[in-house]
């Protein structure tokens, strides 16, 4: 058994997360609710299945991820899910800001760039897969040519399995709905019609902001608060 990731291995997002909880509700209350995190968390990682700790590449996903569910639950004025999008949103995509800097999917050359990084990915997280089967399942898919589209899926995701087995669903599309707005930040779009959490498979399918496919779809928020893209009638 791999050891898991305690929080002191994810610095940034203790760092954030203690800081919103102060911001929110003062000095002395959102500490106190910290130390109720940290101990939540501490008793969630005493059950969890093997994901390979520090060694898997989606490490900061996962922990992170157990880090507002722990999280969530216990604020005591039960504000709405939603009121959380920003700080998530920060946590785990402000590195996309930085990447769309160098990055614009509009390119053809950059689309191909991503392309090779979703296919490398997908070959270490079926490698990993195959190691620690509670972890994400990545399945690559060729590139679209024709509509310059770069696309994979997971038939597996950690977190909505997570989500489902403590009844945390309502909190998972934190995660999920993150996506769009990274994408975005490439200057592209998400193309994506469910996730593990409201289908039987996360996909991905990326376009640049500007290609013929990206004004086709318009983003919508589903029955359980999951963002999907969904084909508009002509």
């Amino acid at each position: 058994m791999t050891e898991h990731m305690k929080l002191c291995d994810i610095p940034q997002i203790c760092r954030e997360v203690e800081k919103w909880l102060k911001e929110r509700y003062g000095e002395e209350e959102g500490t106190k609710l910290w130390e109720a995190t940290s101990r939540q968390y501490n008793q969630y990682l005493e059950e969890l299945p093997d994901y390979g700790g520090k060694k898997t590449s989606h490490a900061l996903a996962i922990y992170g991820s157990i880090a507002i569910f722990s999280l969530y639950p216990l604020l005591p004025d039960h504000p709405p899910v939603e009121e959380l999008q920003e700080l998530v949103t920060n946590l785990f995509m402000s590195g996309f800001v930085r990447l769309g800097k160098i990055f614009n999917l509009n390119r053809s050359l950059d689309m191909r760039l991503i392309n090779k990084v979703f296919q490398k990915v997908g070959e270490k997280d079926r490698k990993q897969y195959a190691q620690y089967p509670a972890g994400f399942c990545n399945v690559s898919e060729p590139y679209d040519k024709k509509n310059h589209a770069a696309r994979y899926h997971f038939t597996q995701c950690p977190n909505a399995e997570f989500a489902k087995e403590h009844n945390l669903m309502h909190v998972l599309p934190l995660f999920c709905n993150s996506d769009y707005w990274g994408n975005s930040q490439l200057h592209g779009t998400l193309i994506r019609c469910g996730t593990c959490g409201n289908s039987d498979k996360c996909d991905y399918c990326v376009v640049g902001s500007e290609n013929p496919m990206a004004k086709e779809y318009e983003i919508v928020k589903d029955e359980a608060g999951f963002l999907v893209s969904r084909k508009m009638k002509k």
